[in-house]
């Protein structure tokens, strides 16, 4: 497996000049608040005459004598409440027998000045709550902007360098996407010779962009181009782009551009493009935009117009949503070549197995070509995910090696979830889930939909499903005719059909069936052009559609009419009735196959290998042919029947 690079560490910073200060303001200011904080609870309030009073009683040890008011402290023991005061506060009297009264009694006493020492106390605290509020603010904008020279330098890129010896992937770790390979062949041809191209005046695309379904290696792919041309790697995220502050982005793209060409030659790679690149205009149609995007964008734009191809840098991006791309962004001259990395095939299945296998240890009873081949649709993080999970299983119980049965279970796992076997149901739902998923092998062998029955299993997993049959195709097809489409919805209406033949009624555990067999019936409608009532077109609805008019507005497309509407549905509605009818049709027909199978799966639970295959074959011999469907009551069937 590709090592991981080790990521650059952020050094270590000693604290700035404003961290001295607000540690110096607290250690004067702390002393002082507590005092005074202290001193206002053991003060109380009194008249002036209580004053004459406690003097002449002895019981007042110092005052202190201001303009406005007089302070005192009691002598000990001499407190009227000393469990709440000890201190006192009056208002000054022009009264000039006091001082002679405080001589005779032995009252210490002394001026003080005309301020409010206490209001001045919390002026200077409250400053210095804002002083070091405003330095910890700015502290924190810089952090959250990736700053590590200067806390003002809110344009630095995001853009993390992994320097050629540390980007630890080449082509050999790239496995099933040969295609896309030789496309970046000549990228990398072009940052090791880059004489030879600029000899004869030849033009290397400023951008690639990487398109294709999630997980299938689009950022390992780029690292990989970086690794075989042995160049310095940055990469960065789309949305790493875009700030709260209007501008950031844009002075991030010029830095990131600014900071390729001081390492050049070098590829810049953008993952995830439409989180920057969303087409402008969009939010008139309700999408996701704002002017800082936008702007960052358009910054973008002019980068690409404005460095040179044999400069050295190469900018790649990847997405999986390139239908919400900017036009501006996909036009010549910018991202002018497009590379699709698709889902691999069986061939490319096996050849990552074998990549991500390759420091596992595997028994001899593992075939990878069985495995490749029972993963249809996988992407390569599938795939990863897979051999991981078989790993883990083996661990589990101790082994050494991983066998082929922790593969099965794997796939078992990552197709339909995890085994619930503590899931308690009833028998009597136990016969209906059996007799679903015997229902659904049966059709789907006998109307000849072209997948083959792998396994049959009435353990519960994931969150709901109760039971589940694993159909996987003979071989890989990329065409399907009306006919084998019909055929694979007589096969999902399979379940039902066994419920209503055996019970007389079906039950909630088809929802899924019904959705799938929904939404295949109105693909050959309206977008596969396979109906003789609406004709030869696709009016497939796609969801919102951004596009410009002619005078430069952005327009949203309608589909159909309302008359063409309700001829798809009366399509749609005699497509999956006739499916159904034929379901039920074959299963009345081999009813003895049905009740011989049903009965083995409730003793096994779960049929597979050689003994499914027995069993129906046993049913569908080789001069053994489907019944007739009923006739139905719809119109007439189109020439996307048989």
């Amino acid at each position: 497996m590709p090592v991981k690079p080790n990521e650059p560490q952020t050094p270590r910073t000693t604290p700035g000049w404003w961290w001295v200060l607000a540690l110096l303001l607290g250690a004067l200011m702390v002393p002082t608040l507590v005092q005074h904080l202290s001193d206002q609870q053991r003060t109380e309030s009194i008249r002036y005459d209580q004053l004459v009073k406690y003097v002449k009683e002895g019981r007042v040890q110092w005052v202190q004598l201001g303009g406005q008011e007089i302070r005192g402290g009691y002598a000990k023991g001499e407190a009227p409440r000393p469990d709440k005061a000890t201190l006192f506060t009056t208002g000054r009297v022009d009264d000039p027998r006091l001082v002679p009264l405080l001589e005779k009694h032995g009252v210490a006493f002394r001026g003080i000045a005309e301020h409010d020492t206490g209001q001045w106390i919390w002026w200077i605290y409250l400053l210095g709550m804002v002083v070091f509020m405003s330095l910890l603010f700015r502290r924190s904008i810089s952090a959250a902007a990736g700053l590590q020279k200067s806390p003002l330098a809110f344009g630095k890129s995001r853009g993390k360098v992994i320097e050629q010896e540390h980007v630890g992937v080449d082509f050999d770790d790239v496995a099933g996407v040969e295609e896309a390979k030789d496309e970046l062949r000549e990228i990398v041809d072009f940052l090791k010779h880059p004489e030879r191209y600029a000899r004869l005046g030849a033009r290397v695309p400023k951008g690639v962009l990487l398109v294709g379904p999630p997980g299938t290696g689009k950022t390992l792919l780029a690292r990989a181009v970086a690794g075989e041309a042995g160049v310095p790697f940055i990469s960065i995220s789309g949305s790493e782009f875009v700030e709260m502050f209007v501008g950031v982005g844009a002075a991030r793209v010029r830095d990131l551009f600014e900071q390729a060409a001081a390492v050049a030659p070098a590829i810049v790679f953008i993952d995830e493009l439409d989180a920057l690149g969303r087409s402008r205009g969009a939010a008139a149609l309700g999408g996701n935009t704002n002017e800082e995007r936008e702007q960052t964008l358009n910054q973008l734009l002019v980068e690409l117009d404005g460095f040179e191809p044999n400069q050295g840098v190469i900018l790649m991006a990847a997405t999986n949503r390139p239908e919400v791309l900017d036009p501006a962004l996909m036009r010549a001259g910018r991202f002018d070549r497009q590379i699709l990395v698709d889902k691999p095939d069986r061939s490319g299945r096996e050849q990552i197995l074998r990549v991500h296998s390759r420091h596992i240890p595997l028994a001899p009873s593992v075939d990878l070509k069985v495995v490749a081949a029972r993963t249809p649709g996988f992407a390569g993080a599938d795939l990863a995910n897979l051999v991981n999970e078989a790993a883990l299983l083996a661990a589990r119980e101790s082994r050494s090696t991983v066998e082929m049965r922790d593969f099965s279970q794997a796939i078992d796992r990552v197709m339909a979830g995890l085994e619930k076997r503590s899931r308690i149901i009833t028998d009597d739902e136990k016969r209906r889930v059996a007799y679903h998923e015997v229902g659904h092998a049966l059709c789907g062998t006998l109307a000849g939909s072209g997948d083959e029955v792998h396994k049959i299993s009435i353990v519960p997993r994931g969150m709901a499903a109760l039971g589940y049959t694993m159909q996987l195709p003979t071989e890989e097809r990329y065409l399907m005719t009306a006919g084998e489409i019909e055929a694979k919805l007589v096969g999902l209406f399979g379940g039902r059909a066994a419920e209503e033949v055996v019970f007389g009624e079906a039950s909630t555990g088809a929802q899924d069936d019904l959705a799938k067999a929904t939404r295949l019936a109105r693909a050959m409608v309206t977008e596969y052009g396979l109906s003789e009532r609406v004709g030869p077109v696709s009016i497939a609805s796609e969801g919102p559609r951004f596009l410009v008019g002619p005078g430069g507005g952005v327009t949203a497309h309608h589909d159909v009419s309302d008359t063409l509407a309700d001829v798809i549905d009366a399509e749609i509605k005699r497509i999956v009735s006739e499916a159904r009818d034929q379901a039920r049709a074959l299963l009345r027909a081999h009813r003895d196959a049905l009740e011989t199978i049903t009965a083995r799966l409730l003793d096994e639970e779960v049929l597979e290998g050689e003994e499914l295959r027995a069993l129906l074959a046993a049913v569908k011999g080789p001069s053994d042919e489907a019944p007739e469907a009923p006739p139905a009551q719809s119109p007439p069937r189109s020439a996307a029947g048989r």
